[in-house]
């Protein structure tokens, strides 16, 4: 096909609320060494690029300024390097760029799209995939018959966590913000959820577990929950931070670290290199994207929006009311 000179993309310019994610007209991208073009056919919405509009959370250097940090769509033009691709559907991990209706990704951090999986679906799926896989199966070693505790159990994030602890034989225990919530958890196959907003989830996480605790926490809140997370850890157990919406400065128990033997760690995914992401899709490849094609493991869906109500996208996630993810459509 023929590729047009301009597209429509997101690309705010200035930070500030919903109201400045706008279609503007931007030259499409054009891919370099080891690179693809996609046509986008829908883009996720993620948190960080929430922050990203508000201007608390910048590009990586070299990162486009149109926001979007994930998409699917058909390949239409590659860089050198790359053969015989064109014409394949792939949804892709992006540092940037998604938010339109062209995108450049490396490669390697393309995931094949299969037909038990719609567009809007795999536009949903690299950014939780990835992270949830990084933080909860490399970074704390997750393993079969663990006990994992998430918080935002019906975030994106949280309901891929749900879906792959239940695959990979983990019993998840979530919190959230109201019962809605944790029913559609429960249902999702969370062993319990418990909110945050009426019960002390510290409390309730050592009731489920008969003392005992939890193997693993993926926290997404910090500050104050990270000492009442240690609360809910097991001996050897191992607490994950990806997000910091409750502040990035902490009082830590040593005390308690030393007497469980425990491991406090970490990670941020956008600003990794292309060849560390291209290690995680080949993992991704081939241990879980077998229950993909099975149709085994898909994201769940809260709503979608065309591009051009890309604020409407925003609103509905700083509501706080969705469950799953939100997805922006195009064609």
């Amino acid at each position: 096909m023929t590729v047009p000179e301009t597209m429509l993309a997101i690309d705010p310019e200035r930070p500030g609320g919903p109201e400045v994610l706008l279609p503007v007209r931007r030259p499409v991208p054009r891919p370099g060494a080891g690179e693809v073009l996609i046509q986008v056919a829908a883009a996720g919405i993620n948190r960080p690029e929430v922050m990203q509009r508000m201007g608390l959370y910048p590009a990586p250097p070299g990162a486009p300024s149109i926001l979007g940090l994930e998409a699917a769509g058909t390949i239409v033009a590659a860089g050198p390097e790359v053969a015989d691709v064109i014409g394949q559907p792939v949804c892709a991990l992006v540092s940037g760029g998604g938010y339109a209706e062209y995108v450049v990704a490396p490669l390697g951090q393309c995931l094949p799209v299969p037909a038990a999986l719609t567009m809007i679906e795999a536009a949903a799926m690299p950014e939780t995939l990835f992270t949830v896989w990084t933080n909860v199966f490399e970074r704390a070693y997750a393993a079969d018959g663990d006990w994992l505790l998430v918080h935002g159990g019906t975030s994106g994030i949280g309901m891929m966590a749900i879906a792959l602890a239940r695959l990979f034989h983990l019993t998840v225990l979530v919190t959230a913000g109201s019962d809605a919530k944790c029913q559609a958890a429960r249902d999702a196959g969370a062993a319990e959820a418990i909110n945050y907003r009426t019960e002390d989830f510290v409390a309730r996480v050592l009731d489920i577990t008969g003392g005992r605790g939890v193997d693993v926490v993926l926290d997404m809140v910090g500050g104050d929950y990270v000492p009442r997370n240690l609360e809910c850890l097991a001996e050897e157990g191992r607490h994950v931070s990806i997000a910091v919406q409750r502040g990035a400065e902490v009082k830590v128990p040593l005390w308690q670290v030393m007497r469980k033997r425990l491991v406090l760690t970490g990670s941020t995914l956008r600003a990794r290199d292309t060849a560390f992401k291209s290690l995680v899709a080949d993992e991704l490849v081939r241990t879980v994207w077998p229950f993909v094609e099975q149709g085994r493991l898909k994201p769940a869906i809260d709503s979608t929006f065309p591009l051009a109500q890309a604020a409407d996208a925003h609103r509905r996630m700083e509501s706080g009311e969705h469950i799953g993810k939100i997805v922006l459509t195009l064609g």
